[in-house]
């Protein structure tokens, strides 16, 4: 297999959703695995994987644009709105 790439864990990472986060995070794991520890393709994979890891937790990659506000009419009626970068809290 030819060595990964930044463009190779986008393709992995852009259409992620909550539900296959994890199963993307382990993907991209299995590509980096090789590479050496400063490789900047390893330190970008393992980057991607922590905010597949949040994505986890959330409903939400939100990554463009704003935040809706919390006071917008039937927020309290979602039931979930945790983006990936304010996920919801790990049961213990």
């Amino acid at each position: 297999m030819p060595e990964p790439t930044i463009r190779d864990i986008d393709a992995l990472v852009g259409p992620a959703t909550p539900h296959f986060a994890y199963q993307l995070r382990a993907r991209i794991r299995e590509l980096i695995e090789g590479l050496p520890d400063a490789h900047p393709v390893r330190r970008y994979g393992e980057e991607q994987m922590e905010l597949l890891d949040r994505l986890g937790h959330a409903s939400s990659k939100a990554q463009d644009g704003g935040h809706e506000p919390r006071t917008r009419s039937g927020w309290d009626k979602l039931p979930s709105s945790a983006p990936a970068d304010a996920p919801l809290p790990r049961r213990s």
